[in-house]
């Protein structure tokens, strides 16, 4: 789950430390932003990112109805939460397949194309024209990623990979979700989070049950090795989830969108030092202007989120 997403669907809690606050969102920033590296050793024990997705989130909804039994009652009432149910599930399955067989960088600057499909759906969907400084940030955004997919040898800047197309995807849907959170807003909120949870156990055991038919996903299989890697992200997910509702409910949505930009840096940083991203020229320059439209977005006066 996007720990954006997450942050519009938890309660609100009491005020609290703001450095304590801070401190949690940079909890669930980590987790995030090294979540790639246990994705791909569960996939090198034998469990496909998508099993591992359906895996994580099915704990996670087990956690939920354990909480609010009757969390499901609101998903009955409330027909929008089921397109919740399935933006959220696509922005994690197109997410935590990309960071497990892409360059892990470019996953998450493609990613992290939310804000500039935020300013192009919020009009047909929430009736926001957008503004000259939503308008500049969409131009820098789309100049980052022209950037980024331009490579030397291709005439057009087009996505050079499946990893390429499942982040944009998986962007594109974290946009709408964030939009949707926004429309169902007064819906209860345990009802949005178990939409949210369900989509992700839902949506990735659909589409590892399609790439199984299609001969791209292998069946559920985990080597002993690999058990103790998926509890811990288990836990990991739950233990980051936590520290999003401690932090996003004591600190302003602005200052909440900037702290889990950091996001980037720590997969940044982990995925070159371990081998698995390259940090090319083009990357850095249109990784920088991706990013300045995040931040321009998070630091508007009234931001809600990132987009």
């Amino acid at each position: 789950m996007s720990p954006e997403a997450q942050r519009n669907a938890t309660p609100s809690l009491p005020s609290g430390a703001p450095l304590a606050a801070v401190g949690a969102l940079l909890i669930n920033a980590l987790v995030w932003g090294l979540s790639w590296w246990p994705f791909r050793q569960l996939q090198e024990q034998g469990l496909h990112p998508l099993w591992s997705t359906a895996l994580i989130y099915a704990a996670a909804v087990v956690c939920v109805l354990a909480w609010r039994p009757l969390a499901w009652h609101p998903l009955v009432r409330h027909r929008g939460l089921w397109l919740l149910l399935l933006a959220a599930g696509l922005t994690n399955v197109g997410f935590n397949w990309a960071v497990s067989i892409g360059d892990v960088v470019r996953v998450v600057l493609l990613f992290y194309l939310m804000p500039a499909w935020s300013i192009v759906l919020a009009w047909p969907l929430l009736g926001e024209r957008p503004s000259r400084a939503s308008l500049l940030r969409l131009a820098l955004a789309l100049g980052g990623v022209v950037i980024v997919l331009k490579a030397p040898d291709s005439p057009w800047p087009l996505p050079h990979s499946g990893a390429d197309w499942l982040a944009i995807g998986g962007g594109l849907c974290f946009a709408i979700t964030n939009i949707l959170l926004r429309r169902y807003g007064n819906s209860p909120s345990e009802g949005r989070m178990l939409a949210m949870f369900g989509g992700g156990a839902l949506m990735a055991s659909a589409a590892a049950a399609l790439g199984m038919g299609l001969g791209v996903v292998g069946a559920p299989a985990l080597n002993a090795a690999g058990w103790p890697v998926a509890v811990g992200l288990c836990l990991a997910f739950l233990a980051s989830n936590l520290a999003l509702q401690y932090g996003a409910a004591r600190l302003a949505a602005s200052t909440t969108a900037l702290v889990m930009l950091t996001e980037i840096l720590f997969a940044s940083v982990s995925s070159a030092w371990l081998g698995a991203a390259e940090l090319e020229t083009r990357t850095l320059v249109g990784g920088g202007l991706i990013i300045l439209a995040a931040l321009l977005a998070a630091l508007q006066p009234g931001a809600k989120s990132p987009g």
